[in-house]
Order: structure tokens, then C-alpha cells, then sequence
């Protein structure tokens, strides 16, 4: 049964709970993905749960990914099959949990050499094989007419077919909040802006968390039975601080690369199929993706040695996807035509023999229980968050920092918003952002003032008003950013956008919203990118 009552999300209030004196039994660091997931899971369990988060939920890797829910083709090349059929089934509990924000999506993989229909189509069968009656659509060949009527965008010359196939896609920042919002509907105490600068000791053990609120500095001690460390490509971090507790240096976890998308209009590959490419030059998938209106591309694979919170594109990486785009798609998009460009850093366990080929490692979650008994995940995709977070309870209680209380229960759960989001009065999630993104709330956010005055396209006063009420949003950079997604579809309209959505923010929470570091943000989403130190492209030859 889904629960969409929306709950208040006062900060004064939370931050009240987070003073009290009480022994929580779980203590989460990261609202990402991994972390919220844990958060839920626990909650739903029973177990009171607390997860500070420095920034905004999803800040980070968590709101910039492919926007796929998927088992992983490349996965299944690399031999992968563990990987792929657990994520192939969690695909299935991710899309019926909330069908307002991830829903099924077909997928043409273009030919132009005669065998690669017949080969990948047979590979696309096994994947078909391994989700079993978790499958989401049966895989077919197409001929080269077939082709460019699903992918009317395609490069026609030299075309000789494709292959059909389906997996699913998702908004994953509201998605990140939808779960961090059930976790708080089962009585988790989450809080953004609040920075675990510490890690606490008794006796060697890890006992809690010294947190800051960004906001004005204060500190609070949270004491708990255990602590997770899920801040993904930074749990080095706080690993390191938890190891100097007892005289230990902890050896880096984390071989971080990052991978960067560019925005273009959906004219580009009009419909609602997405364009895949298995075999870049660089070894990885290429996408042309419809999302919520536009059209993304991408992704690269580069390593880095550092770890910046806004980590950007850089020039090689913008040419190299609009140079492979350009092979396959009948129009050819230029720099001029980029909306937004963003990046993400992915978590990989760090290798050993791989000379720094992160193209080449697996993407399955590492959990980790330190001397402390602080528990460490990392690694892992959005896909498989829900069966992360049971892993990380079960190494909890196996380490006997969390006493067992009941088995997984989050397969059936719907999210909030979910209830009443399916059947006929569903929109795919291809199309322009609106109101149908908040499934069952949608009546909730209409009835506060200013639904009839839209900001920027699909972004109402009142969306900003509920932002602010229900989701957590403290600066405009939350809802231009990922309560709305209008930062990562056209950093320009955002920008238009951000001053009317600074004086919402300014009436709701009486705060001046950051506009002008927000206005910095989007001209980095928006102009031509600059070379990043840390980051040079990674191909192969």
C-alpha cells in the first residue's frame, strides 16, 4: 500500500529530532542511492535509522547517471552473469515500485556490418534468457526498414538492420527522493546539509557520528549501535577518519572515473526508442537516450585522481561523444547544439592489474566491515540498490553491530507517489517534464498556490512550494536541479528560471535560495567546457 500523505520536511524540526539524546540502531553517512536504499530498508524492518547527507540528496553520482534502469549489456560481454541477472530482476521491483518515475523502454541497436544483427541479436536472446519472467519484451530482429521506422533518426546509409530489445529508464534524482521520503513515511530521521566530520569511538568500536549543519555550523553528537558509510566515490573519507581512531591508515578503496553526458534536442532521434551502440572506441556502450523531452548522449569512461564534487566535461570527451554520435545518427550534432553537459563519478572498487582500465572494471558493490565495525559499500549501480542495501544489513548483522530483525521486505513496496500512477493515466517518462511525475501526489502539489504559474516548462510555483513543504529543497540549485531536472535538460532555461525560483524558496523557507552560485552552476552545465585537471579521455585502441 503506497503512503502519499506527503510528510512536512521543516528543517527546524528535523534538526530538533537530530538533537535529541537517543541511541539510534543504524547511522547511514550518503543520501544517495546506496544510502537511501539502506535507510528504507532498515526503516521498513524496524530498526531506527538516522542518514545525514553533506549536501543534497543525490547530489552526486546518484542524479547523473544514464537514467537507465538496466541489467547491463556491456556486463554481459565482460561474462558478467551474476551481475546482469541480479540487476535484470531488480529492474522488475524498481519499475513496479514507482511507475511514475521508471517505466520500460525499447531499445534499437543499429547494424551496418551483416554480422553484427545476427551476433547481437543472440546476445540480446541470452539477456532475454536471464530475465526469465522478469522480462520487460521480447528481443527482435529488424530488417533496415523496420530499423529506421523505430529510429527514424538513425544514419540510413550503410544500415543493413538492428536488433530490438528492451530495459528500463527512470528520473533518478526525484527517484532518490521518492525513496528517501518512504524511508522518513517508515520513521527515518534523514537530514541533507548535515556533514558527518567525524566518526565516534568507545573502546576501539565505532559508536556513532560527530555531524555539522551546514547551514549554521552547529554540531551534533549521534550515537549509534552501527554506523555505514555510504558516500560513494568519497568513502575514503571517512574511512580514513575511522582508521586514525586507532593509529591505522586505511588503504584507498575507490578507483573513481567519471563519465560524462551531453544534452541535445530529441529532433536528433525523434520517438520514443533509444538508440544503442554496443562498442565505442573506447569500449563502452553508446547511448542516444529520450528523456523527459531532449535527447541525452553518451557516456565516456575516464579515470580520475581526484574526486571534485562538480566535476566537468571536459573537451576531449564532449568531441569524442558527438564524433560517435555523429556515425550513427542521420544529423550529425554539433557543439551548438549541446543544452547541458554533465558528469558523473562512478564508484569502482579499485583494481589490481588493470594499469588504471576502468572500462574494464566490474561494477558489483563491495561491502566492507573496518576494525571499528564501521560497515563500508561501495561500487554497484543504481539498478541493484535495493539488493545493496540488503547485503549491507546482512554484513551489519553478521559483524554483530545490528540485531537481526526480520527479512527484506522492499520487493512488493510501492514509493510515495506511486499509488494511482499506472494503467491509462500513465505518461512515459520520453515526454516533457509536468505534473504526472508526481504520480499519486499530483493533487497535492495542484492545491498549493501558484499551479497555474509555470516558471520554465513543466516547472510550476507550486512544484516549488511542495519542493520546499515535502522534498527536502533548501537552495534553487535543489529544484532546478533535481526536484525538476530543468539543470539537466537546458542549463540556459534554468538559468532564466533560477531568479523566480530563488523568491518561492525566499517565502517558503525565508532564505536568499544561493541564486548566485546557482548561476554559476548552470553556466558550467551550459558553456563550452574547459579541460579538468585529474582527467584525461581513456580509449582503446
Amino acid at each position: 500500500m503506497a503512503l502519499d500523505s506527503p510528510l512536512p520536511t521543516d528543517r527546524a524540526a528535523l534538526l530538533a529530532r537530530l538533537a535529541e539524546p537517543r541511541k539510534y540502531d543504524i547511522a547511514i553517512v550518503g543520501g544517495g542511492a546506496t544510502g537511501l536504499g539502506v535507510a528504507l530498508d532498515a526503516a521498513q524492518r524496524g530498526h531506527s535509522v538516522v542518514l545525514i547527507e553533506a549536501r543534497d540528496f543525490a547530489k552526486g553520482t546518484s542524479s547523473r547517471a544514464t537514467k537507465l534502469v538496466h541489467g547491463g549489456v556491456r556486463y554481459l560481454a565482460q561474462g558478467n552473469v551474476h551481475l546482469v541477472r541480479e540487476a535484470l530482476h531488480e529492474r522488475v521491483h524498481i519499475l513496479a515500485s514507482a511507475p511514475h518515475l521508471a517505466q520500460p523502454l525499447a531499445f534499437v541497436m543499429p547494424s551496418y556490418k551483416l554480422w553484427e544483427t545476427p551476433f547481437y541479436g543472440v546476445g540480446l536472446k541470452m539477456y532475454d534468457a536471464l530475465a526469465g519472467s522478469a522480462g520487460l519484451g521480447r528481443t527482435e530482429w529488424l530488417n533496415s526498414r523496420e530499423t529506421l521506422r523505430q529510429l527514424p533518426g538513425a544514419q540510413p546509409q550503410g544500415l543493413k538492420g538492428g536488433v530490438k530489445y528492451w530495459d528500463g529508464q527512470f528520473d533518478d534524482a526525484r527517484l532518490a527522493l521518492a525513496i528517501a521520503r518512504t524511508a522518513a513515511q517508515h520513521g527515518a530521521l534523514l537530514v541533507n546539509y548535515c556533514e558527518a566530520v567525524d566518526v565516534l569511538h568507545d573502546a576501539g568500536r565505532a559508536v556513532g557520528l560527530v555531524a555539522r549543519d551546514a547551514e549554521t555550523g552547529r554540531e551534533f553528537r549521534i550515537q549509534a549501535g552501527c554506523v555505514v558509510n555510504a558516500t560513494g566515490v568519497w568513502v575514503d573519507v571517512l574511512r580514513e577518519r575511522d582508521a586514525e581512531a586507532a593509529g591505522q591508515i586505511a588503504a584507498p578503496l575507490v578507483a573513481p572515473s567519471q563519465g560524462v553526458h551531453l544534452v541535445v534536442d530529441q529532433s536528433f532521434s525523434p520517438g520514443d526508442h533509444a538508440l544503442l551502440v554496443p562498442s565505442t572506441a573506447d569500449g563502452r556502450v553508446l547511448f542516444a537516450v529520450p528523456w523527459l523531452g531532449q535527447l541525452i548522449l553518451g557516456t565516456t569512461d575516464t579515470p580520475r585522481t581526484d574526486v571534485p564534487l562538480e566535476p566537468g566535461a571536459t573537451e576531449p570527451e564532449v568531441d569524442f561523444i558527438l564524433r560517435e554520435a555523429g556515425k550513427y545518427l542521420k544529423r550529425a550534432p554539433t557543439r551548438a547544439d549541446i543544452k547541458s553537459r554533465w558528469a558523473g563519478l562512478r564508484p569502482l572498487v579499485k583494481p589490481t592489474g588493470t594499469d588504471g582500465d576502468t572500462a574494464a572494471i566490474s561494477r558489483e558493490h563491495t561491502v566492507l566491515v573496518g576494525k571499528s565495525g564501521m560497515v563500508t559499500v561501495t561500487g554497484g549501480k543504481w539498478t541493484t540498490y535495493r539488493a545493496m542495501a540488503a547485503d549491507v544489513l546482512a554484513r551489519c548483522t553478521q559483524a554483530g553491530v545490528l540485531l537481526p530483525r526480520g527479512a527484506c521486505a522492499t520487493a512488493g513496496l510501492h514509493l510515495v507517489g506511486a499509488g494511482g500512477a499506472g494503467g491509462a493515466q500513465r505518461v512515459s517518462i520520453t515526454q516533457p517534464p509536468g505534473l504526472h511525475l508526481y504520480g499519486s501526489e499530483a493533487a497535492q502539489v495542484n492545491a498549493l498556490p501558484g499551479a497555474d504559474r509555470w516558471l520554465a516548462p513543466g516547472l510550476s510555483e507550486a512544484m516549488v512550494r511542495f519542493a520546499a513543504r515535502h522534498e527536502y529543497a533548501r537552495t534553487v540549485e535543489d529544484v532546478l536541479a533535481r526536484r525538476s531536472r530543468q539543470l539537466f535538460l537546458d542549463a540556459a532555461q534554468a538559468a532564466t528560471a533560477a531568479p523566480q525560483v530563488a523568491t518561492v524558496l525566499h517565502e517558503e523557507l525565508g532564505a536568499d535560495g544561493q541564486l548566485a552560485s546557482f548561476l554559476e552552476l548552470a553556466a558550467h552545465y551550459g558553456a563550452n567546457p574547459r579541460t579538468q585537471s585529474g582527467a584525461t579521455i581513456h580509449a582503446k585502441s
